[in-house]
């Protein structure tokens, strides 16, 4: 039975969106395209959020990665539905993409530069580069996103009468390409579901030794020693009953729950055969092409919070990246959301006020694709 929007004007003819990332940039998108004018608010570049390096709407900060392409996998179904819904981020992603295996994986410089260029160029919106300090008294979406102000975070949180939550997201390092060691690193993809023959991903294997020796310099390696940080690494966070997110675990916590943690995790070797030794390794790193050029390498699984000395210390520790050259390097950030069970309507409506909406990251939605997808839906 579908959700009932409770009572609004009939004939809203404008709306507020409140941030351009993925689900308010879909957001904006969706309702222009039904004939509402628009006023998009974006804070970057005149305020930056410590984690974003551009003034490009949906920039990816994270992985480059939107999920499975499969159809019979959740994510892949997802996305398949969001372009029969005409998705401007599934639009934009596709036109984007780098080979990823089953995945759909983009540049995300050209990425964000697509999504950029149709919102610019849409007659129906109008985007304004200012922060948004206080909700608006007019219908709105707001899709501000983890990285929601300080200010903004805090008069929703007045106005919705709920504290609000928050949990430690990371990023991984990005490497050169033509840093990484090919005699020792190899191209595959797992059990060789790929879109190119030789293999989609760079990999790094791991003998037992190696495999051991890395572990035990990533876990003596030094850590940002930011306060919060370590107070919530060791007391757990404000998100509910658990102490971390699992889907965005720094890799030095992973390996800190055993030492075959992350042989089992984001180091697992199965379905990755070593041309030259026909066989799987002990352990192997995986690297995802991040740019259409193929000049950028993120390594999969490897958010992390150590310091960027640490990391290229530890790093160069993998068999194939012992010059590896950093394009960016690891880092953690505080990612903000509201409970949205008890403030929201299933549709994305304020139980408050009739004419707010929320999407995106900042209602708890997890993964790109979910993101964009509450922003179509609100």
């Amino acid at each position: 039975m579908p959700f009932a929007i409770r009572h609004l004007p009939s004939a809203i003819r404008h709306l507020l969106v409140i941030g351009g990332g993925l689900a308010g940039s879909e957001a904006a998108y969706q309702a222009a395209q039904r004939g509402i004018k628009v006023r998009l608010y974006e804070m970057r570049p005149r305020k930056n959020t410590g984690a974003h390096i551009s003034d490009k709407l949906a920039e990816l900060v994270c992985s480059n990665s939107l999920g499975s392409n499969l159809i019979d996998r959740a994510s892949g179904l997802l996305k398949a539905e969001l372009r029969i819904m005409d998705s401007l981020i599934v639009s934009c992603a596709d036109s984007a993409a780098v080979p990823a295996g089953g995945a759909l994986a983009v540049d995300r410089e050209k990425f964000a530069e697509t999504v950029t260029a149709r919102i610019e160029s849409h007659p129906n919106i109008e985007i304004v580069r200012e922060e948004v300090t206080r909700i608006p008294d007019e219908p709105c979406i707001i899709a501000s996103g983890p990285l929601t102000s300080e200010s903004l975070a805090n008069d929703i949180a007045r106005t919705l009468g709920s504290e609000h939550l928050y949990f430690y997201d990371a990023l991984a390092p990005i490497v050169n390409a033509d840093s990484i060691d090919m005699s020792i690193a190899f191209k595959a993809s797992r059990y060789g579901k790929g879109d190119d023959d030789e293999g989609d991903y760079i990999n790094c294997p791991f003998s037992k030794d190696e495999y051991e020796n890395f572990v035990r310099e990533l876990l003596r390696a030094e850590r940002i020693q930011l306060r919060e940080f370590e107070e919530a690494i060791q007391n757990g966070v404000n998100a509910g009953p658990d102490k971390f997110f699992e889907g965005c675990l720094p890799v030095e916590i992973i390996a800190s729950r055993g030492e075959k943690s992350l042989a089992f995790g984001p180091m697992r070797p199965v379905g990755l055969t070593d041309p030259r030794s026909g066989r799987w390794a002990y352990a192997t790193a995986q690297l995802r092409q991040d740019n259409l050029a193929a000049t950028l390498y993120n390594i999969v699984g490897f958010q992390t919070n150590l310091t960027w000395t640490e990391q290229k210390r530890v790093f160069r520790l993998m068999p194939g990246l012992q010059h590896a050259e950093f394009a960016r390097y690891g880092q953690m950030h505080r990612n903000t959301f509201i409970n949205s069970p008890t403030l929201l309507e299933p549709t994305m409506q304020s139980r408050r006020r009739e004419d707010l909406f929320f999407a995106g990251q900042i209602t708890g939605v997890e993964g790109y694709m979910g993101n964009a997808a509450s922003g179509l839906v609100a």
